[in-house]
């Protein structure tokens, strides 16, 4: 599998082809924890996922990197690939908050990391009905130690944790630096 640490970044930006593979590869991992299981996130990356490749998979000479898919839809006046992009690098900050946030305080369960990352995050751009539907959701999210038993399957948990340390780390620097140009740019609040 892709790791977002793989995925290169140039002067130009974000490679699409790389950062598409790394985030369905990200995307299928929820497939590891179960049906339903966090199955709010995964619905809403899969789709917007969905939206991203299908704008590159059309435009692929003028969307190498995500910056300037961007910024060829903005030319054509379109904003269905840049709004499905705003929101998936929405939804991929929420979830490296909340597993940076599980590495950082070992104490506490998950559902308490993925509930302070959706506060930080999410929960400004949701209504009262959606932000009640997606607290029950986070409730139901796996207990830590079934959560790093189901992804590490009979592994070594430090040996992963190390591991998503630098594809954690990867994926910040995308999302912090896509989160950047989307905002500057006038493309979306992430």
């Amino acid at each position: 599998s892709k790791s977002f640490a793989d995925v290169p970044i140039t002067e130009d930006g974000v490679d699409t082809a790389a950062f598409i593979v790394a985030a369905t590869d990200f995307v299928n991992m929820f497939d590891l924890l179960g049906s339903g299981v966090f199955g709010f996130v995964q619905a809403d990356l899969k789709s917007n996922l969905g939206g991203v490749r299908k704008y590159y998979e059309a435009t692929t000479n003028e969307s190498t990197t995500l910056e300037k898919l961007a910024v060829h839809e903005a030319s054509l006046h379109q904003r269905t690939g840049t709004a499905c992009l705003v929101r998936l690098i929405r939804g991929l900050l929420f979830t490296c908050h909340a597993l940076q946030n599980m590495q950082q305080d070992t104490s506490a369960e998950l559902h308490v990391c993925f509930k302070r990352s959706y506060d930080d995050n999410l929960r400004h751009h949701h209504t009262f009905i959606i932000r009640s539907a997606v607290t029950v959701a986070i409730r139901a999210v796996p207990h830590r130690t079934d959560f790093y038993n189901r992804l590490t399957q009979g592994g070594s948990h430090e040996k992963f944790d190390t591991e998503l340390t630098k594809w954690l780390a990867g994926l910040d620097i995308i999302v912090m630096r896509m989160k950047d140009f989307l905002e500057q740019g006038g493309y979306g609040n992430v």
